[in-house]
């Protein structure tokens, strides 16, 4: 629906942070997929244990924003930002962006330690994309310059059904994506002061002009 890149050397042209994290999801899933057990205590000090951030091992609240642990995850989670991510990416520029991202992603993981049980261990992105559903959700509400009605409606859509897919999800951390998705909207009226965004869709934007 939203505007992605025509191939990756455009992807990495005009979206750095979109294409540095697909990379970073991708290449550390296949490490971490390898049987190669010197690997595993590098997983284990990295991944998400609520234990030891209480601990002070606090690299923990970002390293996970990057790990996965199962292709299924990795390449939802991967697909959502490739889809959703270079239209944010564009329209608030590269830093504002990755700031977006990343506070989306700590704050999903402060959540799961303050409410989630001391062994509980998490991994994924969803905080840090569920952060871009807020900003959308921000920009189609209170932006309409930058997203007409119309396209709103759409957008908000798509976001209801994504919570929805959250909340059915076996195993899933539910209150990471709800805290993600919270962290966006509470920093969008910042993030957002500036906008330049690119057209919204495939559909209105003609071959030769298209920027994705």
């Amino acid at each position: 629906m939203f505007l992605p890149a025509n191939d990756s050397r455009t992807l990495i042209r005009l979206c750095p942070a979109v294409a540095a994290l697909l990379c970073a999801h991708i290449a550390l899933w296949l490490l971490f997929a390898l049987p190669i057990a010197t690997l595993e205590p590098v997983w284990q000090y990295t991944v998400g244990t609520n234990s030891a951030i209480l601990r002070g091992e606090y690299w923990r609240l970002v390293s996970p924003i990057v790990l996965h642990r199962d292709f299924s995850h990795m390449a939802a989670n991967s697909l959502s930002l490739y889809v959703c991510g270079p239209w944010l990416e564009r329209a608030l520029g590269t830093r504002r962006f990755f700031a977006l991202y990343l506070a989306g992603g700590i704050g999903a993981n402060i959540a799961t330690v303050l409410f989630m049980p001391p062994m509980y261990t998490h991994v994924g992105a969803s905080g840090a994309i569920f952060a871009l559903f807020g900003m959308y959700s921000y920009l189609a509400l209170f932006r309409r310059e930058a997203i007409a009605p119309r396209y709103a409606q759409l957008l908000l859509a798509v976001i209801a059904v994504n919570l929805a897919l959250a909340l059915t999800r076996p195993n899933g951390n539910l209150l990471a994506h709800l805290f993600g998705f919270a962290t966006g909207g509470l920093l969008a009226p910042f993030l957002a002061v500036r906008l330049d965004p690119p057209p919204l869709l495939w559909l209105h934007t003609p071959k030769r002009n298209r920027l994705f």
